[in-house]
């Protein structure tokens, strides 16, 4: 599962829940790797929250939207 948020600057970051109930945070940079797993992971049907924790329905769209 993977969640939107701003961090302390107003930006737009992505945390994501790991197996082991750890916490991955990290931005939306296309040369990162975890950036660009989330993208193919979110539209392979991967849950994606908004900052609230409402399930983004519209997903695929918001993915389409980014870098």
């Amino acid at each position: 599962m993977y969640k939107l948020y701003k961090n302390s600057y107003g930006q737009d970051n992505i945390a994501r829940t790991n197996e082991d109930g750890s916490v991955t945070s990290f931005g939306q940079h296309p040369d990162n790797t975890d950036y660009a797993n989330f993208k193919k992971e979110v539209l392979a049907g991967a849950e994606l929250q908004d900052a609230d924790g409402n399930v983004m329905t519209d997903a695929s769209a918001y993915i389409a939207s980014l870098p």
